[in-house]
Parts: C-alpha cells; structure tokens; sequence
C-alpha cells in the first residue's frame, strides 16, 4: 500500500520566538514537497504563534495530559494544545517515559484524550542498549505497542514511531537491516491488533539521529514511512534536506 511519507520534527526543550523564522522557513520548504506531511512539534510556549508563521506545515505538541482538566500543575490537556494552534501531538517519548514515568496505560489515555479533541497522535516506541544488547529488542517493542495502543486506533488519526533510546540524539543509529526488522515486526503486530486494512495504511516513523546524510536511505527501507526528527529539524537548513529525502 503507498502511505504518504510523514516528517515530524521534535524540537524538544528548544525554540524561542527568534526561531519563529525557521518555522516560517520549514513550511516553505514543505509548500515545495506537497507529496510529503510535514510537521513540527515545537514548545507550548510556541504553539500559537507557529501555528501563525508555519505555512504548509502543521504544528503539532510534545505531549498533552490525559485528564480534560483539574489539580494537574503544570499539566496542558488535549484540549488547551488544541487550542494553542496544535493539530497533531506526540505521545509516549522515551524521553518522558523515562523522566516522567509514564506507564503504557498512561500513553494510551493520552493518545485517547487526544483523539477525543480531533487531535492526530505520534505513538512513540522504543528500546534501551541494554535492552537492545540482550537480544529482547523486538519482544520489548511489540510488548510496549500492543499496551501502549489505544482502543479504536486506525490510521487516519494515529501513526507509530519507532525510536531506539541509544540512538536518539547520540548520531549512533541501528544498520538498515535492524531498522527493517523492527519495522517489519511493528507491521506484523499492528496486522495482528487492528487488522488488515488499518495495519497496511497506518505509517510508521523511523526516529533517532535521522539527518540529511542517512535519510534517504532510512526512508528507502519498506515499512519506513518518514521520520520523527529530533536536533536536524531546528532549522530550515538541515531539515529541507531531510524533507527533500523523503520526497524521494
């Protein structure tokens, strides 16, 4: 099945209004590649004015909370993102996973309270090295999707994103060969948790030391269907390319 490639940069703790002008230069850049969805994922502090500035490309958020609202300080619901200038938002990053201690049974009322707002969702997935080196990989992933997954996920509002831990931000990533088997096997889960039809057209992102020298052949690999992009997507510089790549 051909999926419309997907390219989402998650600008992390990063990004103030003087970057408001590379957001204004990436939706150039995606105006030019209609062929590919492009996003970025900026700070809540954000949210609005690039919603404002990002052109072709939407804006998405960096997590949201699973309650609609209440005693949760410092917490944004689904709904304030959306509210903000949010279309899309991420879910389940290692990053907060680890630092926040979210549970899988929290990622999935996130992606629920998300959808619930017409928001899109970025599942994130993901192992350690440690995990990685003892050889459960692949076992720990399809663990962590299968109750990650929130009930009724379909491909027109939720893609996954593979993301090894000991590759993101490190410039290390896994051969082309490991990237395939992993998203070969999420496929295969996917087929075994939503169905045929949904398993086929739900994309899968590729996330982890994606820049402009290894991602056209990431995204060359089957079951590849863009990429979640972490410091290559602060600037119009280094994220063109990588849009370009995917535009094939």
């Amino acid at each position: 099945m051909s999926r419309k490639m997907l390219v989402v940069g998650n600008w992390k703790m990063n990004g103030l209004r003087a970057q408001l002008a590379d957001v204004e230069a990436i939706g150039v850049v995606a105006g030019q590649h209609l062929d590919v969805e492009v996003g970025l994922c900026v700070p809540a502090t954000l949210l609005a004015a690039a919603s404002e500035k990002s052109g072709a490309a939407f804006v998405g958020a960096q997590d949201c909370h699973q309650k609609e609202s209440g005693a949760h300080t410092g917490c944004l619901s689904a709904e304030m993102v959306k509210e903000a200038g949010a279309a899309q938002v991420i879910v389940g990053h290692s990053e907060r996973r680890t630092d926040q201690h979210e549970s899988n049974a929290d990622v999935a009322a996130k992606a629920l309270a998300a959808r619930s707002h017409g928001l899109k969702v970025i599942l994130c997935l993901g192992e350690s090295l440690e995990t990685r080196d003892s050889g459960k990989a692949i076992a720990f992933v399809l663990d962590q999707l299968e109750a990650s997954l929130p009930e009724g996920a379909a491909a027109d509002w939720l893609s996954i994103a593979y993301e090894p831990i000991w590759a993101i931000g490190t410039g290390r990533i896994p051969t082309m060969e490991q990237i395939s088997e992993m998203h070969s096997a999420i496929r295969a889960k996917l087929l075994d948790l939503v169905g045929g039809g949904a398993a086929d057209a739900m994309r899968i992102l590729y996330g982890g030391s994606v820049n402009a020298d290894n991602a056209r052949d990431i995204f060359a690999i089957e079951d590849v269907d863009g990429g979640l992009v972490g410091g290559a997507s602060l600037t119009a510089a280094k994220f063109g390319p990588i849009i370009q790549a995917a535009a094939g």
